[in-house]
């Protein structure tokens, strides 16, 4: 007879809601959900820097400044190849305690300048979103503001092919 494991599981386009109870860096979270359960989220449409890389623990600090304690809803359109769910995360802006989640965590990254946009995924977003995080990383660059600083940035896609010797 074999043992059926049942595990919470996301179906397409899933939205998850609860407490951002971890950072791991600047583009994955935990959302502590209902049941207990936490979910390791993989933010939608950015690419920040490593940890290692110049500007990878400010962009990780930004990410807790924005997200951390606070409750989140997710919306996940898909999983990533670790089998994270990769979401669009929507928290409670820090300068309107009134208002509800209305903050766009992924786009106020690539707008920080701690997060670059993820071209290679822009087909999982909607058109809306294109444009947004788009301009908002031409805003970030032009301003130069957080990794922008630096004129000759590494990507992280780069930065991790010459960690791994280009694989």
């Amino acid at each position: 007879m074999a043992l059926l494991l049942l595990l919470p599981t996301l179906a397409l386009a899933d939205v998850l809601q609860g407490r951002v109870v971890g950072v791991h860096d600047g583009d994955t979270l935990t959302l502590l959900a209902s049941g207990n359960f936490q979910h390791k989220i993989r933010l939608q449409g950015i690419d920040a820097p490593e940890l290692g890389q110049p500007f990878g623990q400010a962009s990780k600090q930004n990410l807790s400044r924005l997200a951390y304690g606070k409750e989140a809803k997710a919306d996940c359109p898909k999983r990533d190849r670790y089998k994270r769910p990769v979401c669009k995360v929507w928290v409670q802006p820090a300068n309107c305690p009134r208002c509800s989640l209305t903050l766009d965590a992924n786009h106020a990254q690539i707008l920080a300048g701690m997060a670059w946009w993820y071209r290679k995924y822009a087909n999982d977003q909607t058109p809306e979103d294109r444009g947004r995080y788009e301009s908002a990383e031409e805003e970030a660059r032009l301003r130069r503001w957080g990794l922008w600083q630096d004129r000759n940035a590494v990507p992280p896609w780069e930065w991790r092919r010459g960690k791994t010797g280009g694989n």
